[in-house]
Parts: C-alpha cells; structure tokens; sequence
C-alpha cells in the first residue's frame, strides 16, 4: 500500500465526516476528475466545490471508510454514507465504490459508483422506487445537481 496515497484517502474520508470542504478539496490534484451517477463527470476545481456544497451546514453526513487500499498510483475504497436528503428529510445509508488515480499525492482520478436504484428508493421514497432503475430519473437528478453545483459555484465567486 503507498502510505501516501492511502493516506490521502483517509484524509478525504475524515474531511467528509468531519463536514470539512475544505479539506476535501485540498486532497484533489489541480487537473482531477471526478464522475458518480449523482452529479456525472466534474474536472478541475468543481469536485472541490462539490464537496464544499455538500458540506455545508445543515449537512448531518456521517461516513464511515469500511476499507481502502492504494499502491502503484491507484487506490480503491469502501465508504458508508449515511445522512439525511434534506429535499425530502428521508434518511440515507449509501454504500459507496471509490477507485482513484493519484499524482503528486494527490487524487487525479475518482470515481464513485453505488447503486442509484437504492439510493432513490431511500432518498425519494415512492417516485424513487419507480422511476429509480430507468434512465430518466438519474438523468434528472444529475441535472438538477449540476445546477446546484453551478449556483453555488456563481454564490463563492460572487462573494471574492
């Protein structure tokens, strides 16, 4: 296991928890992506800023890194997630699959995958457990959770 990277990890993970933006973002090289079935592929800066969002107060996100491993500029991780979608006030537990790609001890590449099926059942009760499994609600959620990320984006360059 690289130390390093391992520990970037972790230190992702503990920033999550610990409702710390911040130091989420300062895991990320410059140049990263990121790509989950929420918010699709992000690159540069807007990953940081996602986790800055997601962050935020009234955030009541709770994580719990299950294992990780990393060697050779490539990691993996199992994460627990659990919180409240605070559109609907449904709680979550979502078992999240991270693999990263790491420069300079940084995350260059991460992606996330979990199922968005289970994710929507929970998350949006009913109308989660429909449309949840077709490609029109994802579609959807990805939409509206860019525009999410755009907004708040626009908010954090408006107020430098």
């Amino acid at each position: 296991m690289s130390d390093q990277d391992a520990a970037t990890i972790r230190r992702l993970y503990e920033g999550l928890d610990q409702h710390d933006g911040e130091a989420m973002a300062a895991c990320y090289h410059p140049d990263a992506t990121f790509e989950d079935p929420a918010f699709g592929k992000l690159s540069g800066v807007e990953a940081g800023d996602m986790w800055r969002m997601l962050t935020r107060p009234p955030s009541d996100v709770r994580v719990e890194l299950r294992e990780h491993e990393a060697s050779g500029g490539t990691g993996s991780a199992n994460w627990i997630a659990t919180y409240t979608f605070t559109r609907t006030g449904r709680p979550v537990v979502n078992d999240v699959r991270a693999r990263f790609r790491f420069r300079d001890g940084l995350i260059a590449d991460h992606v996330d995958s979990f199922s968005f099926a289970t994710w929507s059942r929970q998350a949006l009760g009913a109308p989660g457990l429909l449309l949840g499994w077709t490609p029109i609600l994802p579609a959807l959620f990805n939409k509206q959770a860019r525009k999410l990320l755009a907004d708040f984006r626009a908010e954090r360059a408006a107020a430098k």
